[in-house]
């Protein structure tokens, strides 16, 4: 039976994906932020075999469109032969403590996949939008399908604003693990129509059947305001207990995700322009080259 799958992804988010470099690392925690435009890495997966693994099989389902279920079907077994996979003893490379990990596992097989998904698909979003912002000049947050979402993402739910306000560089979804959060490009036109009538509001009730008592499959209209003025940014402090630092987290998102993935790629990028990548890896730098070429190709297009 053929499982439809989510779709082939723009070649702009799959360029993300392919542009990245392989490190493997003990703690997600290792890598931070902005590194993680340029880097690719999976918890525990300290081995470049299982690392390579992982990162073929996810490449192979943002090219073909595979969901969740062809991913790790076809992951699973060559985990397990490679050894990664259930709960084991390993030593932190950082502390040399030995601890209880959890390596691989249909838990975490749907964490990684949704995760690389949905920051590639983000990535390429925001570099469409930066061809197309001429005629599509601003972005609209919305609500995902979740069926509960973090109070403060309700919040940001209607928030319309230039594709270029300084807002999106940490609140373009995704904003944490799980998130399903979205963003919209939309017209000048549009713009102007939802000023004034509003935006489907998050919390529309099903309609339900007078007669029979069941729902309909419908929502009720029910719209609500968008926010053309940024919302106030509430950061709260959080100690990366790996480095020791503690660092400024805005409410509402979980460590770590505060970037927007497409725009970190540009600034890496641009850096790499301006000379400012000596000393980093060749390889690096080789495939940074590369995605320069890409991109230019695209924007002149």
């Amino acid at each position: 039976m053929l499982i439809k799958g989510p779709g082939p992804i723009p070649s702009d988010a799959l360029q993300y994906f392919k542009a990245k470099v392989s490190k493997p690392e003990f703690d997600w925690r290792d890598i931070w932020r902005e590194e993680h435009a340029h880097a690719f890495t999976v918890a525990k997966a300290t081995q470049l075999d299982v690392l390579d693994s992982i990162r073929d099989a996810l490449d192979k389902a943002l090219a073909e469109g595979r969901n969740y279920r062809q991913f790790a079907r076809e992951l699973t077994p060559e985990l397990q032969r490679l050894g990664w996979w259930g709960k084991a003893i390993m030593e932190d490379p950082l502390t040399g403590e030995i601890k209880g990990v959890q390596l691989g596992s249909p838990r975490r097989l749907k964490t990684i996949y949704r995760a690389n998904m949905r920051t590639a698909r983000a990535a390429g979003q925001w570099q469409r939008a930066q061809r197309t912002k001429k005629a599509l000049p601003y972005l609209i947050y919305e609500l995902g399908p979740s069926r509960e979402h973090r109070a403060e993402h309700v919040a940001w739910h209607g928030t319309l604003l230039p594709v270029d306000d300084p807002w999106w560089d940490t609140h373009m979804p995704p904003n944490g693990w799980g998130c399903k959060c979205r963003v919209r490009q939309v017209t000048q036109r549009e713009y102007d129509r939802l000023v004034k009538n509003g935006t489907p509001a998050p919390d529309r009730a099903q309609v339900i059947d007078s007669d029979t008592g069941l729902p309909t499959g419908h929502r009720e209209e029910k719209t609500t305001p968008v926010k053309t003025t940024a919302p106030a940014i509430h950061h709260v402090a959080w100690k990366n207990k790996r480095t020791g630092v503690t660092e400024m987290v805005p409410e509402g998102i979980d460590p770590g995700w505060d970037t927007n993935p497409g725009k970190a790629r540009k600034q890496n990028l641009e850096e790499v322009l301006a000379g400012k990548m000596a000393g980093m890896p060749r390889e690096v730098v080789a495939v940074a080259k590369r995605d320069i070429a890409f991109y230019q190709n695209r924007m002149s297009a």
